[in-house]
């Protein structure tokens, strides 16, 4: 944007320059997008794996209880 501040850019050269830095906008939030899922997916992924964990732990109780009986 220094660029445009410091320059008379005729409405053409306007144009391309704001096109060029919407684009750069749109790449980083797409970025940041992206980003944000893979760390979703992975803190789900802990979850359900904590869950699994839990889980096997209960089930190993339940079945060492019928073994006694």
């Amino acid at each position: 944007m220094l660029i445009r501040k410091e320059q008379d850019l005729d409405p053409i050269q306007t144009e391309v320059f704001d096109i060029m830095v919407g684009y750069d906008v749109e790449q980083k939030n797409r970025r940041k997008q992206h980003a944000t899922k893979r760390l979703l997916e992975a803190r789900r992924a802990i979850e359900r794996h904590q869950e699994e964990k839990e889980l096997m732990t209960w089930l190993d109780r339940e079945s060492w209880f019928e073994d006694e009986h």
